[in-house]
């Protein structure tokens, strides 16, 4: 791959100048090589990113008034006032480039998809003499085996259950495993064999292990008929409480086959993706087939202007969504690529095997596509439907407070500790397409000069924060980062607060709300505050009051979870977790030993090298560190 090659030909053509001619200029600097190029406006910003086997032609195409350009084509080459060019050995990488780019720099008007969450997997572990069984997500660092990808947490959460039912593997941590000296409660209601206590050998769990695995791996045959004859062999042994175990584990096993009956029997590895498109917005729904297996289905709403074609659409999509997700060894899409042999070959190229895309016509790949595309249909009729309450609401609440329009983007802020401790600020975020989740934000209050339970100094360190990085990052509010109106978790006094804060800082143009419940502090009753206006209320069955409400439960419930979550790893924060060459195992010993960290940390130099496994230059790091550390 070339260097990068920024033809700006600033002596040639005047800043000020954008549209046809100034694409033309670029003709004389560039050759025939496959590349990617961006077309950026006057101040700079991508307006699209694209790939091209010719960049010349490409070039050539768009430089021309006479071609037939679509509306949101010809608008971006009027704003066009700079390209950037960069030229690649081979298409295929132009084609992944152009899709690393894209979702890098969000470009106006390429298709874009907006989630680009990742999806959680199964990992069973191979660490430990008793494996573990578990739900994981983000880097596959850690030893195991790793089944998926599932659509949601709930898939793998109703996986996992179905799992323990059958094949009684233990879910508990590495840590509780080494310190049960009774079977848990797991164990009581049939969900795990004990392990952590010797009720079954290491062999025989290794066994059930394998079972899962092949589970998890389609491989299902067997399974029932291997346990059937473990429960005739007990049974003919008189070793009847084993039986009816094993009769119980066939049962569970039986009634999660039948709940499978919907899954395709022909179709082992591929994801299912399907494309509705109306009213100028876009619905992708994307269903996970492994191991023969439906591991749920995930909708997407691309970013689209409405004149793009079903197949642009599709590609942008593809391209992005495997931009950093490993591709399964086959794609059923409802439309094809304009470009599918080399879309085809880049998945293949990044997955280090053959990837195979079609666009089935019968049979049971046929039915799967139809299902998704039914569901992309009715999810996309749904969100239509819900983006036009929303836009209402958001009407009514600019006709409540005198806004001067509907806003598009809310920040609603809370607080949350017990009597100052473990304190967190929380940011939710609405806007036309309903909360925001990818724009939360959380705050860990750091002023330690703040009095335990100060919500106004907390809030006044929320607000400096979040404000400032707005003011350094995006001075200009060109990001659509910035709010129209702020909804505050309180009364007169939280507002007037807030308000100095914004007016020190040179923001006072947003506005504020403060929501405060009223004198009986019941919900539909609440009061609300704005500088220098009365207090007002809303009628009590008011479409907006109940928005409101939803807003302000939704901010409360970030709050606290985030609260309840710092609050409990402090809880089980243990000082002998920062000690540098201190792991489990050591860890474990130490414990054991002294039977407290407090106790480690009081002990001496010669009492640390007496314990187990610790030899003398790591009790050395040990002393050291909480002697150092007070």
């Amino acid at each position: 791959m070339s260097d990068e090659i920024d033809n700006q030909n600033d002596a040639e053509v005047a800043e000020t100048v954008t549209g046809y001619d100034r694409i033309h200029g670029y003709l004389k600097t560039i050759d025939s090589s496959p590349g990617v190029y961006r077309m950026l406006d006057a101040d700079s910003r991508v307006l699209y990113v694209g790939k091209a086997r010719n960049l010349r032609n490409r070039v050539s195409n768009y430089s021309r008034p006479s071609a037939q350009h679509s509306a949101r084509i010809t608008r971006m080459i009027r704003e066009t006032a700079s390209m950037m060019f960069l030229t690649t050995r081979t298409e295929t990488e132009a084609l992944l480039l152009e899709q690393n780019l894209i979702k890098q720099l969000k470009p106006r008007y390429n298709v874009l998809l907006r989630d680009d969450k990742s999806f959680p997997n199964i990992l069973v572990s191979k660490n430990h003499a008793f494996p573990q069984l578990k739900k994981h997500r983000g880097a596959k660092k850690e030893e195991g085996n790793y089944y998926g990808p599932f659509a949601s947490a709930g898939a793998v959460n109703r996986t996992l259950n179905q799992l323990q039912r059958v094949f009684l593997i233990r879910n508990c941590t590495d840590s509780d495993f080494e310190t049960r000296t009774r079977p848990c409660l797991q164990y009581q209601i049939k969900r795990c064999s004990g392990p952590c206590c010797g009720l079954i050998s290491e062999n025989d769990y290794a066994q059930t292990v394998a079972d899962a695995e092949k589970f998890l791996s389609g491989r299902t045959k067997g399974i029932q008929e291997a346990l059937a004859a473990q429960m005739n062999k007990a049974s003919e042994e008189m070793e009847f409480e084993r039986a009816a175990a094993l009769r119980d584990r066939i049962k569970a096993l039986t009634q999660v086959q039948t709940a499978q009956g919907i899954n395709p029997q022909n179709t082992e590895e591929a994801d299912v993706i399907a494309l509705h498109v109306d009213g100028g917005q876009a619905c992708v729904q994307v269903f996970f087939i492994r191991a023969n297996q439906n591991w749920g289905n995930h909708d997407y709403y691309p970013r689209i202007s409405g004149d793009e074609d079903l197949a642009e659409v599709m590609e942008a999509f593809v391209g992005q969504f495997y931009a950093n997700r490993e591709p399964p060894k086959v794609l059923l899409l409802s439309h094809g690529l304009d470009n599918d042999d080399l879309m085809a070959q880049a998945l293949g190229d990044k997955a280090g095997r053959k990837v195979e895309i079609i666009v089935p016509q019968r049979g049971e790949k046929a039915e799967l596509v139809s299902s998704a595309l039914r569901n992309a249909r009715e999810s996309l009729a749904r969100k239509m439907a819900e983006t036009a309450t929303q836009s209402k609401l958001l009407k009514g609440l600019a006709e409540a407070f005198a806004l001067d329009a509907p806003p598009k983007r809310i920040e609603v802020y809370d607080n949350s500790h017990i009597q100052g401790a473990h304190a967190v600020g929380a940011m939710v975020v609405a806007g036309p397409e309903g909360f925001e989740k990818s724009n939360y934000r959380k705050f860990n209050i750091r002023g330690d000069d703040l009095t335990p339970g100060d919500d106004f100094g907390m809030m006044k360190e929320v607000m400096t924060r979040r404000f400032g990085r707005l003011l350094k990052e995006d001075p200009e509010r060109k990001s659509g980062a910035w709010p129209d109106l702020l909804l505050i978790d309180g009364g007169a006094g939280q507002v007037s607060s807030v308000r100095e804060i914004m007016d020190q800082m040179g923001v006072s143009d947003i506005a504020m709300v403060g929501v405060a419940k009223g004198e009986e502090r019941d919900a539909g009753k609440e009061v609300f505050h704005r500088t220098g206006k009365p207090v007002m209320a809303l009628r009590h069955n008011d479409p907006v009051l109940y928005f409101i409400q939803r807003m302000r439960d939704e901010v409360h419930r970030f709050a606290i979870g985030t609260h309840r979550a710092k609050r409990a790893k402090a809880m089980s924060a243990n000082p002998l977790d920062d000690v540098p060459g201190v792991g489990a195992a050591r860890k474990r010993a130490l414990l054991a030993h002294f039977g407290s960290a407090k106790a480690v940390a009081r002990a001496n130099l010669a009492d640390l090298k007496a314990v187990e496994g610790v030899s003398g230059n790591m009790a050395q790091t040990i002393y050291d560190y909480f002697h150092e550390n007070g």
